[in-house]
């Protein structure tokens, strides 16, 4: 899941990308509402977190422009003000979800999980192939009923490749979707992730390399 946080609390916006990335999502952060129109427009995510009070662009109006111009990207806002008023106001927006600040993080990561499965209807959230039990929710992995212990990044490629059941992934849509804007394109960290994550599933083998293409999970 790709996930844009947009906050001119600086502070709070790292916290908030610091903490979801260990739910093994890839999260871009921003700190006016300029540059959330600029990263919108450029990359796709599936949801975006929008402080309501930011300087340059509101979080109103990008989430306006997230509805006018018909992207899948859900849209929770948050906001100092918890008025039943600003609330309505805030979903009459298009916005998909509103947490009022401060607000605990527990909360914070299943509303923002929760929107990532609507983003992804057909998506389910238990993911399961040749044994392996992926359960995005609940963030566990197992197979053969034996838990796997994954890093975040582990856990998001093994994600992808699931949910590709079976169809080739390349590494340039596995960087897409499991790391950030910052990841270089020209390094072996997807080769060197996969490579991990394949050792950890142990045998049989179930992550397959096609040359020149990209990986497959499958027996």
């Amino acid at each position: 899941m790709r996930v844009l946080v947009a906050d001119d609390e600086r502070i709070l916006a790292d916290t908030v990308a610091d903490g979801l990335r260990d739910f093994a999502m890839a999260v871009d952060v921003v700190y006016d509402g300029d540059a959330a129109l600029e990263r919108i427009t450029v990359n796709r995510y599936d949801v975006a977190v929008l402080d309501r009070d930011m300087p340059g662009a509101t979080g109103d109006e990008v989430c306006r422009h997230v509805v006018d111009t018909g992207l899948d990207t859900r849209v929770l806002l948050l906001t100092a003000a918890a008025g039943i008023r600003d609330r309505v106001e805030g979903l009459g927006l298009g916005a998909d979800d509103y947490l009022t600040k401060p607000f605990a993080f527990a909360e914070l990561v299943a509303r923002v999980q929760a929107l990532g499965r609507r983003a992804n209807q057909a998506q389910k959230p238990v993911l399961e192939r040749d044994g392996i039990v992926l359960d995005v929710p609940r963030h566990t992995a197992s197979r053969d009923g034996l838990p796997l212990r994954l890093t975040p990044k582990e856990f998001a490629v093994l994600r992808v490749l699931l949910r590709a059941d079976g169809t080739v992934v390349s590494a340039e849509d596995l960087l897409e979707q499991a790391w950030d804007e910052h990841a270089d394109p020209f390094t072996n960290t997807v080769r060197v992730t996969v490579m991990t994550l394949r050792k950890k599933l142990g045998d049989p083998p179930v992550i397959h390399t096609v040359p020149r293409v990209g990986y497959r999970l499958g027996s």
